[in-house]
Parts: C-alpha cells; structure tokens; sequence
C-alpha cells in the first residue's frame, strides 16, 4: 500500500489550520465553526483537532469512532469525543479522507 505525498500534506495544512484555530479558542472550547467538531487524539497526551462533519459519512472515520465507543464509551473526560489512536495513525486516515 502507497501514500500519496501530496494528499497527505494537503490534510496535514487543513488539520494544521484546525489546531491553530482550536488553540485560539482555548479558553473558550465550545467556540467551534459551524459545521465542525471537536476530537482529542493520542494515547497518553490528547492533542485537540477541529474535523468538519462530514467526516462522519466516511466509513474509515466511523470505523475510528467504534472503538473510541468500545474504549470510552460515551463518557468523554475531556470534553469532545477522545479517540484512542495515535496522533500518526490520525493523520494518516484523515489525509485519506481529504483525497
């Protein structure tokens, strides 16, 4: 299996620019733009990204969503759904999402 380089620093600029965001908002953490929500990501430390919705019709992302569900459940600690991959293993799936 091949990555394609471009489409991953395409996702990696788009996230990037979701982090900034998120931390411009730090104070404030439900100040997320519409059609946006947020996700914690990591396995000992949660970093917080921005993601857009429609994210939630792509089946790698809701296959992501199911074990964060079998992990988790729906008791969130920190606030926004925490999913428990690491932070690599995201941006590889999201960078596939934005193809």
């Amino acid at each position: 299996m091949g990555f394609r380089l471009p489409a991953i620093v395409n996702a990696k600029r788009s996230l990037i620019r979701s982090r900034s965001t998120s931390k411009q908002t730090a104070e404030s953490k439900t100040d997320i733009p519409k059609g946006y929500f947020a996700v914690y990501v990591g396995e000992s430390q949660k970093k917080r990204f921005v993601i857009p919705v429609s994210y939630l019709n792509e089946p790698l992302f809701l296959d992501l969503l199911s074990q964060a569900e079998e992990e988790f459940g729906y008791d969130h600690p920190m606030g926004g759904i925490t999913i428990p991959c690491s932070e690599n293993t995201f941006l590889d799936l999201t960078s596939r999402l934005s193809v």
